[in-house]
């Protein structure tokens, strides 16, 4: 089978678009999905940039959130059936966790995930697939591959959001906006969002930020922060960008006993500088691994609140490309001034 997908070859390099082949058969535990729409998360920018040291999997497809149709089942599949409509997801949900497939193209391998989204058909792993109502809109069900389950679990499992604490939000794209969002449902209290963009932060207010503050603008964040929730900090604060600087910054105006939650990821070698005693004492620094999300649980729950009316995403996907243009959206990503960028893989 030919799939047209988009090709990581090197690191710092654009992503080549070229068609591949398929395997002849399904492996236990795979399906074959017609994708719809991918987003575009922080993620893969790493990947693109060796954030993360040397890739040894190179040349490799990309892309961990999408919304597609279940074409074909592999032996032991339970979950999901043909036809279906499948939010695509990194974090693991239920269901086999399969082989991952190997593609093919001029001869070559191609390595794969057990999810890709940057390409029109997929071979994904059971466990990384959850089936959502057929009316869904496909363009916002990518959204909740990464993007609002990383955000609402970062306040309900990692930060574990109190009603009336204070929460801040470093970064407000895609995820921040869910932070915001979802910190606004669990009556958090102020919900402050700190970005460089002021059409983000104009985002922000919509989805649910009480103050903003564009820190390009703002000669001291630290006290402007401080002036709004008290001298001691915050309660919470949220770090997405993955800049050193930064999540210093945030860790700094964590409270005593507060919570600094990391969401972005530094580039190897981009190290921090803390003083760690307050962590001896309640203060508590860590990453969110997708805000420990269940993909299986949290997605049919998500849904139902946005078809409820209760949880919006109307405004967050701010672009839309084409597969064929996606090294244009990724560096639109990488400027930082965009919502979620979509893109459309039919």
């Amino acid at each position: 089978m030919k799939i047209k997908a988009a090709i990581l070859v090197g690191l710092k390099a654009p992503l080549e678009i070229a068609e591949i082949e398929s395997p002849d058969r399904l492996h236990f535990g795979q399906v074959l999905v017609k994708v719809h729409y991918s987003g575009i998360c922080g993620a893969q920018i790493n990947e693109i940039e060796g954030a993360k040291g040397p890739d040894r999997f190179l040349p490799h497809l990309l892309g961990h959130e999408g919304c597609g149709t279940v074409l074909e089942t592999g032996e032991g599949v339970k979950t999901v059936k043909q036809g279906d409509k499948v939010v695509m997801h990194w974090r693991p949900g239920s269901g086999i966790q399969s082989d991952t497939p190997t593609y093919r193209w001029n001869g070559k391998t191609v390595n794969a995930g057990w999810v890709t989204t940057f390409n029109d058909f997929a071979i994904v792993s059971e466990n990384r697939l959850t089936a959502i109502p057929a009316d869904f809109d496909p363009k916002l069900a990518p959204l909740f591959g990464c993007a609002v389950t990383t955000a609402i679990g970062v306040i309900n499992n990692n930060a574990h959001v109190k009603i009336g604490q204070s929460v801040v939000v470093f970064g407000v794209g895609g995820v921040g906006l869910c932070v915001a969002q979802a910190a606004q449902m669990v009556s958090a209290y102020p919900i402050i969002a700190i970005d460089v963009v002021d059409a983000k932060l104009e985002m922000a207010k919509r989805f649910g930020a009480t103050h903003c503050i564009n820190s390009k603008k703002m000669p001291d964040v630290d006290k402007a922060i401080r002036d709004i929730v008290d001298a001691q900090g915050a309660d919470v604060v949220v770090e997405t960008t993955g800049i050193a600087r930064v999540i210093e910054t945030a860790y700094n105006l964590t409270q005593a006993k507060g919570k600094a939650i990391l969401v972005g990821v530094p580039r190897k070698g981009d190290n921090i500088s803390i003083y760690s005693l307050p962590l001896h004492f309640k203060k508590i620094l860590t990453g969110s691994e997708g805000g420990d999300s269940e993909p299986h649980n949290d997605i049919p729950r998500y849904v139902r609140l946005v078809q409820a009316g209760k949880f919006k995403l109307d405004g967050l996907i701010t672009d839309e490309f084409k597969l064929e243009q996606i090294n244009e959206a990724i560096a639109l990503v990488r400027a930082g001034e965009a919502g979620r960028v979509l893109v459309a893989t039919e």
